[in-house]
């Protein structure tokens, strides 16, 4: 069980995605510049916060265990995070744990850990870096510009759990960029649960940054962010007309050739249900029209197969886009019912047995995409980030690899090379999702 020490130390997990994280950086930042310590363990934690997702049936699970396991290990924990938004599921699992909150919820954190472990305020240890506290590495992190959704897909509870859109101001946006670039930071990766629809909510506000005046718009802050120096990889992002406007600036460099892109599904009729864009010729022509602009274009996006309704012939027509796109990334997910969502009202669910079978082919035919895609690479000279350096080696990353969720890039073992260092490097082999490469 936790005990009390002469400067309170706060535990902390942080589960779900990049957007989470973010929430997280943001408590352990105010944790920090109270003069809170953060510890690595149970035992020697006064209390713990677990920053929750809840998103999907497995996410539920492993943050429920994560509460019972923090309980049974610390026995004062705080909850936040998109499982505290879904009503009394943490409460009647977990009665004992001391609050529970929903997402982006930093001030009700710190209330209640006021409540139950008040702090002195000591200028010598309440301070923390001008970047905040990060839980990524220090030479990569996320910027989200905004919170909620405006989409209402049948698929999702995020607009339930964190809002509509709430465009973050510009300026406050490129000042926190342009203090982690000055921290170190070599890799900008701009999130938002819709980074194409940031500034709508706003109607598009001018703001200020540097003095000179800048628009609440992703193509603005993505031409601002370009001028910092640092690799700018964009995320998430709905396919609007104006995304065609960053294209032109991964052409010229001002940003990386990347476009995350979720279509989710290629056939109409399943759009449609889904309340997505119902057009892939329209999103062919789309893929083409950047190819065109931006040879070296990385696409990523992600599937979800076995939607309620799906039939053999909508989904061979997934495959057959997939063949025509040739997407160089490709995530895919087996539709999950989950609670609160919109399409479970929908008829005629697919069997989980055809849906793993349909997530296994589909798998299957973008892997000889991805190895065909990577096999053009081999001989080229590419710039790569350096993300391990170790025994067995170095991984670095491209400007074609997120990361923790596209490939790596493993370099011969070079003693010179740091972690966080660019370099030149030349392509020696690749397989279905990763390359090997040389330094010059």
């Amino acid at each position: 069980m936790s005990k009390q020490h002469p400067v309170p130390r706060v535990g902390f997990v942080s589960l779900g995605c990049p957007k989470a994280t973010v929430d997280s950086e943001h408590i352990l930042t105010r944790l920090r510049a109270e003069g809170y310590l953060i510890s690595g363990n149970y035992q020697d934690s006064d209390l713990v916060v677990v920053n929750t997702c809840g998103f999907i049936d497995s996410a539920v699970k492993e943050s429920l265990e994560a509460i019972g396991e923090a309980l049974a290990e610390n026995g004062k924990v705080i909850v936040t995070g998109c499982l505290g938004a879904k009503g009394d599921v943490v409460r009647q699992a977990h009665p004992k744990v001391l609050a529970v909150t929903g997402p982006h919820a930093t001030d009700e954190v710190m209330a209640v850990v006021h409540q139950h472990l008040p702090k002195p305020h000591d200028p010598l240890s309440d301070l923390v870096p001008p970047q905040g506290i990060r839980l990524t590495p220090k030479h990569y992190a996320y910027v989200k510009i905004s919170e909620g959704c405006n989409h209402r897909c049948t698929f999702c509870i995020i607009p339930s759990l964190r809002g509509d859109l709430v465009s973050r101001p510009v300026g406050d946006v490129m000042q926190e960029a342009e203090s982690l670039v000055r921290a170190g930071v070599k890799e900008l990766l701009v999130i938002a649960q819709d980074t194409s629809a940031y500034g709508v909510d706003v109607k598009y506000r001018t703001d200020f940054w540097g003095g000179r005046p800048i628009k609440t718009r992703m193509t603005e802050l993505a031409r601002a962010m370009g001028e910092l120096g640092s690799w700018v990889r964009l995320h998430y992002v709905y396919p609007y007309p104006h995304v065609n406007e960053v294209i032109p600036l991964m052409a010229e460099g001002k940003i990386l050739p990347y476009l995350d892109v979720p279509f989710q599904h290629a056939n109409a009729r399943i759009l449609s249900l889904m309340k997505r864009p119902a057009s892939s010729e329209n999103v062919l022509a789309r893929i083409k029209q950047w190819r065109s602009i931006c040879p070296d274009i990385t696409l990523r996006s992600t599937f979800i197969v076995g939607f309620p309704g799906e039939t053999e012939e909508e989904f061979e027509e997934l495959l057959d886009f997939l063949e025509e796109a040739q997407l160089d990334r490709v995530g895919a997910f087996t539709y999950s019912p989950v609670e609160g969502a919109a399409a479970n009202a929908l008829p005629d669910h697919i069997p989980p047995e055809v849906q793993e079978q349909r997530l296994f082919h589909l798998m299957q035919v973008q892997e000889e995409i991805s190895a065909a895609r990577l096999k053009r690479k081999i001989g080229k000279t590419i710039r790569v980030l350096v993300d391990e350096v170790g025994k067995q080696g170095v991984i670095a990353r491209s400007s074609a690899d997120a990361p923790e969720i596209d490939g790596v890039v493993y370099i011969s073992n070079d003693r010179s090379l740091k972690v966080g260092d660019f370099v030149d490097v030349r392509v020696t082999d690749s397989d279905s999702y990763d390359l090997w490469a040389e330094k010059l």
